[in-house]
């Protein structure tokens, strides 16, 4: 009442109708603005993300539909309004920390490959792991996803809806796959086979066993083993029987298995010293250089296990060995003790070309393994000689001729070394032997290296870059060129090597003084090599000697002079 008596002294009848109307219309302003803009007083995101799997990356790609997300000069998302908000960023310190974390999605490659929200309490949790595990400190409710590798542009669509569980039969899945993941990585190549295991790895040298020690085992897979005979010549039946069997077992962690009496820090690689060990050129091909291959990627931190020790083939590489690792060697086969490490592989990688590494499939080059010798043996010279001026040289280029005592030795060294140095070279005649270090020095030293097809050629790996390779190809037909090629000619290549062979003639050859000229040694080669190869390699190996044409040979001396002019 005293309002409206205020109201109508204040104001004529007819501005009260007049202020009565513009508090109607105001009233309609207020209803209108909060029921027709009322979707705009606040921001919300619909996000679509979708993760792409390449073969080894991962790409995220998130559609804002909202177009309200803001990019930061630290590269990261920060949306207006954080609360239920999803955020991804590559943070330089590989961690995603959104201010409201509540129902939050978090994606990560994180630096040790792992992700821990801060409020892990449902919330969806990707990651590609190390060691394939996704470990959240509060996992109810979690959904692990761990997405298999695809080769193409393979899409999966995860949907921030964590009210929804996974089906049974999906969870049973990912554990099943989860087991699988933790089983050895058993691989069989061409030349060679291999296993990688990580983990809880118990080594026991009198049983030839490694165990893989797991609670997360299953039934069938406790019931498997994988059998691995460590050297890197599988394809060879003959020299294969001679190296020991390794069995490589997942076990549950029972009674069953000992306890560790010896422990290690680091990894162990599990080889064997059998095989054809005592020919130059095996040991080089099946175990120095898949050695290399297997344990260099491990910076020396590495324990080296040997299975049918030779104590002589320890000696004479042992520079190499020290090298590649730090620690002494273990000869494993009469050790009762039960040796733990957190990795192990079992037998060597390798190229299945000879005295070849291939970058495209190996982290290493054979150029990194002719510097690792280098490095070794404390070797001086990196490149040859280059030759200005023949006439007035200060300095002659080294010629190195490397001879044989029994088979396919040169029957005429003094008269091929006069001749090489009337051309001009400094000539040194030797025998490769067992000597390691004497061998790569003098090999280093020199400019040309030249010899029979044989082991001793294996030492052109201390050759200085640039140098020159003569290989003098005995008789024998396709099969003794075709291994001269393979052997020697086509690994040279990649060693930075310049390669020359010479093909010897008949009358080059002591086989024609043993055999008549219509016998089939000397008629058809090919007849003695379907024989078979102990009877091929008796007669073209073990039997033949080298009588060099000086004159027919000249030329391709001074073909290699040529060469260090380039």
């Amino acid at each position: 009442m005293i309002y409206n008596t205020i109201f109508a002294k204040s104001f004529s009848r007819y501005e009260q109708k007049k202020l009565g109307y513009g508090a109607f219309v105001g009233f309609l302003l207020i209803v209108l603005s909060l029921c027709i803009f009322k979707p705009y007083l606040g921001p919300i995101y619909d996000l679509n993300i979708k993760l792409s799997i390449g073969v080894d990356t991962k790409l995220l790609m998130v559609n804002d539909t909202s177009g309200s997300l803001k990019i930061a000069e630290d590269d990261r998302i920060v949306p207006k309004n954080p609360v239920n908000a999803t955020r991804i960023s590559h943070l330089s310190d590989d961690r995603i920390a959104p201010k409201n974390p509540v129902n939050a999605t978090r994606i990560s490659h994180l630096s040790d490959d792992r992700i821990v929200p801060k409020n892990p309490v449902n919330a969806t949790r990707i990651s590609h792991l190390s060691d394939d595990r996704i470990a959240p400190k509060n996992p109810v409710n979690a959904t692990r996803i761990s997405p298999q590798m695809a080769k193409d542009n393979a899409t999966k669509t995860l949907i921030n809806d964590t009210s929804i569980s996974p089906p049974k039969a999906e969870v049973e899945k990912l554990e099943t796959r989860k087991v699988e993941q933790e089983q050895p990585l058993c691989v069989s190549e061409a030349r060679t086979e291999y296993c990688q295991t990580q983990g809880d790895i118990r080594v026991h040298g009198k049983s030839s066993s490694v165990y893989i020690v797991s609670r997360k085992t299953n039934s069938l897979a406790e019931n498997v083993s994988w059998i691995i005979r460590p050297y890197a010549r599988k394809s060879d039946a003959y020299t294969m029987s001679s190296v020991t069997k390794w069995s490589v077992k997942t076990v549950k962690p029972t009674h069953q298995v000992s306890q560790c009496t010896k422990y290690h820090s680091i990894p162990a690689v599990i080889f064997s010293t059998a095989g054809y060990t005592g020919n130059h050129f095996h040991e080089f091909s099946d175990i120095v250089i898949p050695l290399f291959l297997t344990c260099r990627q491990f910076n020396g931190q590495v324990q080296l296990i040997i299975t049918d020790k030779k104590s002589w083939w320890i000696s004479k590489h042992q520079a190499f060995l020290k090298k590649l690792s730090n620690y002494e060697i273990i000869d494993i086969d009469r050790d009762d003790e039960l040796h733990c490490f957190p990795k192990v592989i079992i037998g060597l990688k390798r190229y299945h070309k000879e005295l070849s590494i291939d970058p495209q499939k190996y982290s290493y080059s054979i150029k990194d393994f002719r510097d690792f010798l280098r490095s070794s043996y404390s070797l001086k010279r990196v490149s040859a000689i280059k030759i200005r001026d023949i006439g007035n040289q200060s300095k002659k280029p080294r010629l190195l001729i490397l001879s044989r005592k029994t088979s396919r030795s040169f029957t005429n060294t003094n008269q091929i070394a006069k001749m090489a140095k009337g051309l001009g070279f400094r000539v040194i005649v030797m025998e490769a032997g067992r000597n390691m270090r004497s061998i790569a020095n003098v090999v280093n030293s020199c400019d040309v290296l030249m010899g029979v097809h044989g082991a001793g050629l294996t030492n052109i790996l201390f050759l200085p870059q640039n140098a020159i390779f003569i290989q003098v190809v005995p008789f024998g037909g396709m099969q003794v060129e075709w291994l001269a090629t393979n052997d020697f000619a086509r690994p040279s290549e990649d060693m930075n090597i310049k390669y020359l062979e010479y093909k010897i003639r008949l009358d080059e050859s002591t086989l024609i003084q043993q055999y008549p000229l219509d016998h089939m040694i000397i008629k058809d080669p090919s007849s003695i090599e379907k024989q078979g190869w102990e009877a091929f390699r008796s007669v073209y190996f073990d039997k033949q000697n080298v009588r060099l044409d000086v004159n027919r040979f000249r030329p391709t001396l001074q073909k290699a002079l040529e060469l260090l002019h380039q």
